[in-house]
């Protein structure tokens, strides 16, 4: 169905083209986006619509940079027309002056780019002319009130509603393996046998989650091992010589490694529904699994040290008290967890269960958390109980153990 709607557009562009306005591909982007907000055929509308987005693909930094000062200066919201409508509303609020309110309320950006998104693969492209758009807006903070609207946009679009888990093994497409390989964030993957020994393996499992619209895109996946007992080195899951288990032996699932896909994405949560989604067709597949735990990296563990002139201790027992107290205490100025994936953890329910020294020998464990990690436990019964807490009080749940060394460390540090 894609590529005939592929074809179908082309041949409508084309028309369209040859039979209206020729000159049209010679005008400015600026004033192509006006007359995409002005017409009002679909077949017009299209053409229009295809040649914004070739025209916006076609550009370097600079020509990006002014298109999004043009989204900002000329397609906002009107605050007098705002103030007028509002005012219309409350002095008679009915349907009509409600309509006429929301019309005005909205920018003009967000309905271009409802109209851009009507061809084919152009949600795809929208997506990563976000990604374009937050790069810029580091240097020009201007630009954010556009990265609102397409956030507010893609909120809609990319809800759980519209996503489709798809299992991801040693039989899917080449296209979506290559992926896979590039969009890996956790553990490098550093070779086509090294992604065979994570999918192929009876104790193995991979998931990601994927948008209709995006089809061989995924959006975010999570690499699972099948174990027995819960690893507290990341060598026990990705070491070639490790033994491998049938997945019904297994009693615990180990989540290793969750990767976002898309910058384009980026604040638009998936990892929440995913990580429950999966819990629950494991747990359907696999009856005898009882246990499910991360083994999490500590991304931020040693920059954290480094602000507060602090080095982490050469002792492994030390590094496990200062990582636990980082995890329990170290908070951002918003009163959250200083740690990234503590944050997304904490914020799903889970609890804080272990904490490994010596787990991560990797060049970026080493130089991230100096090679501690952690296990963070989704214990099911209380998910919800602990997700509700830390939401509403900042509370953190954590193992006896875990309470143990952060209280420990405290000690040393009085």
């Amino acid at each position: 169905m894609s590529v005939l709607a592929d074809m179908l557009s082309t041949v409508f562009e084309r028309r369209y083209r040859g039979a209206s306005e020729p000159d049209r591909e010679d005008r400015g982007i600026e004033a192509l986006c006006r007359d995409l907000l002005g017409s009002s055929g679909e077949v017009s509308g299209m053409a229009l619509a295809r040649l914004i987005l070739d025209r916006y693909a076609g550009m370097d930094d600079a020509g990006k940079l002014a298109f999004f000062e043009f989204l900002t200066r000329d397609m906002g919201v009107d605050p007098d027309a705002v103030r007028a409508t509002l005012a219309r509303f409350e002095a008679a609020p009915d349907r009509a002056s409600y309509r006429a309110f929301m019309s005005a309320a909205e920018p003009p950006r967000q309905e271009l780019a409802r109209r851009l998104n009507q061809v084919p693969g152009a949600t795809a492209q929208l997506v990563a002319m976000r990604a374009d758009l937050l790069r810029l807006a580091r240097e020009n903070p201007v630009l954010s009130v556009v990265d609102l609207d397409l956030k507010h946009l893609f909120a809609s679009w990319f809800n759980r509603g519209f996503l489709v888990l798809r299992p991801i093994n040693w039989t899917s497409s080449a296209d979506v393996l290559e992926k896979i390989i590039a969009y890996e964030a956790v553990h490098a993957i550093d070779s086509w046998d090294d992604l065979r020994r994570r999918l192929q393996p009876t104790d193995r499992r991979c998931f990601g989650f994927f948008h209709p619209a995006m089809p061989d895109e995924p959006l975010i996946f999570v690499e699972v091992a099948l174990t027995r007992g819960i690893p507290g080195a990341i060598r026990d899951v990705l070491s070639e010589d490790r033994e491998v288990i049938a997945a019904g032996d297994a009693d615990t699932a180990v989540f290793y490694s969750i990767s976002n896909c898309q910058s384009g994405l980026a604040g638009i949560s998936f990892g929440n529904s995913l990580i429950k989604q999966v819990v629950a067709d494991l747990s359907q597949e696999l009856p005898d699994l009882k246990t499910f735990v991360t083994l999490s990296p500590i991304p931020d563990l040693m920059g954290w040290l480094a602000q507060n002139d602090h080095a982490l201790p050469d002792d492994d027992e030390a590094r496990r008290r200062v990582a636990a107290r980082y995890l329990l205490h170290a908070k951002r100025a918003d009163g959250t967890p200083f740690d990234p994936v503590a944050r997304f953890h904490l914020g799903n329910g889970a609890l804080v269960h272990a904490v490994h020294a010596g787990a991560d020998l990797s060049y970026n464990g080493q130089r991230q958390s100096g090679g501690v990690m952690v296990n963070y436990l989704y214990d099911l019964p209380q998910i919800s109980q602990n997700h509700e807490r830390f939401a509403a009080e900042g509370i953190i749940a954590a193992s006896p153990d875990v309470t143990a060394l952060a209280a420990a460390a405290a000690k040393t540090t009085e």
